[in-house]
């Protein structure tokens, strides 16, 4: 048939002629061809399909993932928008203009807390400093252990060894002391706690982005690139960066949980975000000698941390396995 082999009675194309991704002959459009049946049915996405592309898909099949993007933006957006409507129907977080205690009601969905504060305001408004601190701890983190870890990667030698040792000093301290003692030299409040988590994040991520580096330096496309005279910059930006990145992606996804467990631990024991802006984590402080009396003062904050930590672990794992290119549909 024309020199084609066949398999399951679509032909396979020769040298020169347009295929698919599973090389089948598409359509073979020089004088006289004769088109295949079958070809057209081929979906578009099948022919355009990016890497990016082919891990949306992989992402949106992982039910879990896409339920924790759906919290995320859904308290994203809650948080965001606050002062535009939790004033107007419910009450400031700060006020204490209600009586004392009182348990959820139409008013207070959440209850107020013993000096008459509403716990829904502040579980609302709880949520900027957490997240704000999970996402900009991480971000400098990432920022230093992207540049650490391609330096130690890339050159290695002394340099590598320097960098690596100086890693493993803080990894020797307990990272909650560690912190904690930052704190104390710093001073408490929320721009030194993302400071504070930042610094001490970089290792981790340095570590994991060598790692990344090593594997990819010495591939085929690299040589060619510094045969080329490519500079050492353009090689790291334009070859390597694209290629050992998805790791750390996946590593600081779930890195902002951890910044965010880290910073109610910190605001619990009064070295966060202090009063009177609301915290999670100094809500359940603030709760602990009322656990039996007024429970709903722990459920509601603990529930928001629970949730959210849970929400950018499952987006975490799921970016793994949308990022892993031996799962290519």
């Amino acid at each position: 048939m024309n020199g084609r082999k066949k398999k399951a009675g679509v032909p396979f194309a020769q040298a020169g002629e347009p295929v698919d991704a599973g090389g089948h002959l598409l359509k073979d459009e020089r004088p006289g061809a004769v088109a295949i049946p079958g070809a057209a049915d081929i979906p578009a996405s099948r022919k355009t399909r990016t890497l990016a592309g082919d891990a949306w898909l992989r992402l949106r099949k992982n039910k879990l993932a896409i339920a924790g993007l759906v919290w995320l933006v859904f308290i994203a957006v809650m948080t965001i928008s606050a002062d535009l409507w939790v004033p107007e129907f419910f009450a400031d977080p700060t006020s204490t203009e209600f009586e004392g205690l009182e348990p959820p009601s139409a008013a207070h969905p959440f209850g107020t807390d013993r000096i008459g504060r509403d716990v829904f305001s502040r579980v609302v408004y709880g949520a900027r400093p957490s997240l704000s601190v999970g996402v900009l701890a991480v971000s400098i983190s990432l920022v230093l252990g992207l540049i650490f870890g391609a330096l130690s990667g890339y050159y290695g030698g002394l340099l590598d060894s320097f960098i690596m040792r100086t890693a493993d000093v803080f990894f020797a301290f307990p990272y909650m002391l560690f912190t904690i003692a930052l704190l104390a030299v710093l001073g408490p409040g929320l721009q030194n706690v993302f400071i504070a988590i930042g610094i001490l994040g970089w290792p981790s991520i340095a570590r994991v982005f060598r790692s990344s580096i090593l594997s990819v330096k010495e591939t085929e496309y690299v040589d060619a690139a510094r045969a080329m005279g490519a500079s050492d910059l353009r090689i790291m930006s334009r070859h390597i960066l694209p290629n050992a990145i998805a790791p750390i992606i996946v590593y600081g996804t779930m890195s902002i949980g951890g910044a965010i467990i880290t910073e109610a631990a910190l605001s619990y024991l009064g070295m966060g975000v202090q009063a009177p802006t609301p915290s999670w984590g100094s809500m359940l402080s603030e709760a602990k000698a009322l656990m039996t009396a007024a429970p709903w003062l722990t459920i509601w904050p603990g529930f928001a941390i629970l949730t959210t930590v849970l929400s950018f672990v499952l987006m975490g794992d799921g970016m793994r396995d949308a990022l892993d290119v031996k799962m290519k549909d």
